[in-house]
């Protein structure tokens, strides 16, 4: 499994724990956790250390997170993935999509996009 995964301040951080409780070789951080953005940091920053640290960034920011990717690739950088959840997924529900595409093993089915939770 060589997906690794950033959940965003504002996820649930049980999001986190749930998915390693189900999968203790799941790689998963937490935006202000020790070696990682610290809370608050700007949406372009946390998008250059997802590509810095080879990370799927997992998010509910629908809004703005668009953009900043587009002018992150613009740059010419990239990000291994963007997962984008639904404000009405239930935890239980995010954390079966993240270990399915962790299972995948695909990591660059991701790369330079967003995928929008729950995949329908």
């Amino acid at each position: 499994m060589s997906l690794r995964y950033l959940i965003d301040e504002n996820v649930d951080p049980l999001s986190r724990r749930q998915l390693l409780k189900k999968n203790l070789e799941i790689r998963v951080y937490s935006v202000g956790d020790p070696g990682c953005p610290p809370k608050s940091t700007l949406d372009p920053d946390i998008l250059v250390w997802c590509e810095e640290n080879r990370c799927l960034l997992v998010t509910h920011n629908r809004t703005s997170m668009p953009a900043h990717l587009a002018a992150h690739l613009t740059q010419g950088r990239h990000v291994p993935g963007i997962l984008i959840l639904s404000e009405r997924m239930s935890i239980g529900e995010t954390i079966e999509e993240v270990l399915l595409i962790a299972e995948e093993g695909l990591p660059g089915a991701y790369e330079d996009c967003i995928t929008y939770l729950p995949v329908t």
